[in-house]
């Protein structure tokens, strides 16, 4: 007898195509022990009149069924389950037991338990979701990257597929990185002077572990991006916190005994405070003066509009000092994971080996298709798109924050993604952002980026403006306004 029908059904929510549907409930029929081998599925023409879908999607899910040895097909008789379907895995767990092990003291470091940024995970069902650093998929263009993905995934890359590249990268996203991202941002580098990451955290990481110890000091911008200085704690280094002004980070009120700065010149984080010309050169002059090594944070200096970015820091290092720290995920989308280091030949290789002791390389599939996604011209399309709808998105968000009577912390003119605000030195703004929560508003509270957290002033916080739609600006914005009148 064959399989009834009505044992099949598509699921509403179901994130793949139909085929691949099709594919997965006959899968999972035979993994699950429901389906035996022998056994007679129903013909493709009943099956696909049940689910209300085109023949040729069962069968084409059929023929890849028996390719992968699930199904077998019998001439004229129909498709059966294989007598070499994979077997259905038996497991048995144990009885769970007590767990005897002293944690506490077991531990020898603790990386938990630090004040973070934190957010639903269901975030992007908010109508009002002020939050930085999330992609909106209205500006990605998802068609081109697949058929990056799916090149990628060809005959003729399959050795950079499935090669072990062991300590190196895939050459041509570290050939079109030196050649035409950095060149952008006036630095001259070779191919081997480029690092790849899962990520600016990564790379972040990476260039603090090789740089700092027990017995080095770091300067880092007050308030900061929290994993930074989460990191920077992790090496067990002394840490300076340096307060931001309205030009950055001041070079002069660097101390003498520092060993590593970190900055963010482009876009200030979290202020989004751009450093001038002349304020980056007086850096490298306090940085040379007290043989310091420089981590430059360029994130975001693709949005920076209207005006043309500022050349980076590292196109000014004329003695080698400056580590340089890019990333794909914010101009594409976050979880990428795909940024990069640039530096001088010792640091990068220490840097290297250090990348290959903890993760080898990212994957070989995700830098091959961003190396056709930006070989092919799609990136810089991209880029161009998204900072117009930011730029346009920004302007509609002043005029929203003016309208409410809301005051600036950073810039009124940053470029970015985000404003940096402040609320009246009562108000608790991480009870704000619990209450407006009802309301369906988001905003990020931002007593975690300072680098006192548990002291810092709590009346800060910040307004994202990637992920929400432009005609709920202004109404989102009430609401917070609202909120804060009330506290």
């Amino acid at each position: 007898m064959a399989i009834p029908v009505e044992t099949f059904f598509l699921a509403r929510n179901h994130q793949g195509t139909l085929q691949a549907q099709v594919q997965e409930m006959i899968a999972q029929g035979v993994l699950s022990g429901r389906f035996q081998p022998g056994e007679k599925l129903p013909s493709t023409r009943k099956l696909a009149a049940h689910l209300g879908v085109s023949r040729i999607t069962v069968s084409l899910a059929f023929t890849e069924l028996v390719a992968s040895e699930y199904l077998t097909s019998k001439g004229r008789s129909g498709y059966y389950i294989s007598e070499n379907a994979p077997i259905p895995p038996t497991y048995n767990p144990a009885p769970k037991s007590e767990d005897a092990v002293d944690w506490q003291r077991a531990i020898a470091h603790r990386f938990s338990g630090g004040p973070l940024i934190t957010r639903p995970t269901d975030w992007a069902e908010y109508r009002y979701p002020f939050i930085y650093g999330q992609a909106d998929p209205r500006l990605f263009d998802h068609a081109s990257w697949r058929l990056c993905a799916l090149q990628a995934l060809g005959q003729r890359d399959f050795r950079p597929l499935t090669t072990d590249y062991y300590d190196q990268d895939d050459p041509q996203l570290t050939e079109f990185i030196a050649r035409n991202t950095l060149a952008r941002r006036g630095i001259t580098a070779h191919p081997d002077d480029v690092l790849i990451t899962l990520g600016a955290q990564n790379a972040l990481w990476l260039a603090v572990t090789v740089l700092l110890s027990r017995r080095r000091t770091a300067a880092f911008e007050d308030p900061c991006y929290p994993a930074l200085r989460d990191v920077l704690l992790q090496a067990r280094c002394n840490l300076q916190p340096i307060r931001v002004d309205h030009q950055g980070l001041p070079p002069d009120a660097i101390p003498d005994d520092v060993d590593v700065i970190v900055t963010t010149p482009s876009h200030q984080s979290p202020t989004g405070t751009t450093m001038p010309m002349p304020r980056r050169k007086d850096l490298l002059d306090r940085a040379r003066e007290i043989d310091a090594v420089v981590i430059e944070d360029d994130y975001e200096f693709e949005v920076s509009f209207p005006q043309t970015p500022s050349p980076a820091l590292k196109s000014l290092d004329q003695d080698g000092r400056v580590v340089y720290v890019g990333s794909f995920s914010k101009s594409l989308f976050p979880g990428l994971r795909l940024g990069y280091l640039v530096g001088s030949k010792p640091f990068l290789r220490e840097a290297r080996a250090l990348r290959a002791l903890v993760l080898r390389h990212p994957p070989g599939h995700i830098q091959r298709t961003a190396a056709y996604f930006l070989s092919l011209g799609h990136f810089d399309a991209q880029i161009r798109r998204m900072a117009r709808k930011l730029h346009d998105r920004r302007d509609k968000m002043r005029g929203a924050i003016h309208d409410h009577g809301l005051d600036y912390a950073g810039p009124a003119t940053a470029s970015g993604s985000a404003f940096w605000m402040r609320a009246a030195p009562h108000i608790d703004t991480e009870k704000v952002a619990r209450s407006l929560r009802a309301d369906s508003v988001l905003i990020e509270p931002g007593h975690a980026f300072f680098g006192t957290s548990d002291a810092g002033p709590r009346n800060f916080y910040r307004l994202g403006f990637s992920s929400i739609a432009q005609d709920r600006t202004h109404d989102g914005i009430g609401h917070v306004a609202k909120a804060l009148k009330l506290a």
